[in-house]
């Protein structure tokens, strides 16, 4: 299974995993899920650390290379993402988790959030 990784997971995962749930951890560590993260979840991290948001210290270049170096895959953000937004219900108003989520439904991979109103979305999300 593919699994689009949050942002906040995907900082917890590189950095922080014991702020993972069991759940999370279970699903990233199964030898059968191909991991992936969005180019729009680095694009969140530049602009969030650039504000001195306390929770977006990770410098995101090395957060890139030790995804990469992990085989994590790189999703970037196409027009078709970009258009796919348009169609989502008007739940929540953050850019970068309407992005996800519509990446997720255009790629056919489960997006995994501990953020309960990314998972009010219809779709292929799960909350972990």
């Amino acid at each position: 299974m593919i699994l689009l990784l949050d942002t906040h997971l995907l900082l917890w995962a590189a950095g922080q995993p014991e702020k993972l749930s069991p759940a999370a951890r279970e699903m990233i560590a199964e030898p059968r899920n191909e991991l992936w993260f969005s180019a729009a979840s680095l694009w969140e991290i530049t602009i969030k650390r650039g504000l001195g948001r306390a929770d977006f210290r990770a410098d995101p270049h090395l957060l890139r290379r030790g995804l990469v170096e992990n085989d994590y895959t790189e999703l970037p953000i196409t027009s078709t993402h970009v258009m796919a937004t348009a169609h989502l219900p008007p739940i929540h108003k953050d850019p970068f988790d309407r992005v996800l989520i519509a990446q997720a439904q255009s790629e056919g991979a489960l997006l995994i959030t501990c953020d309960d109103v990314v998972a009010r979305y219809p779709g292929p999300i799960h909350r972990v």
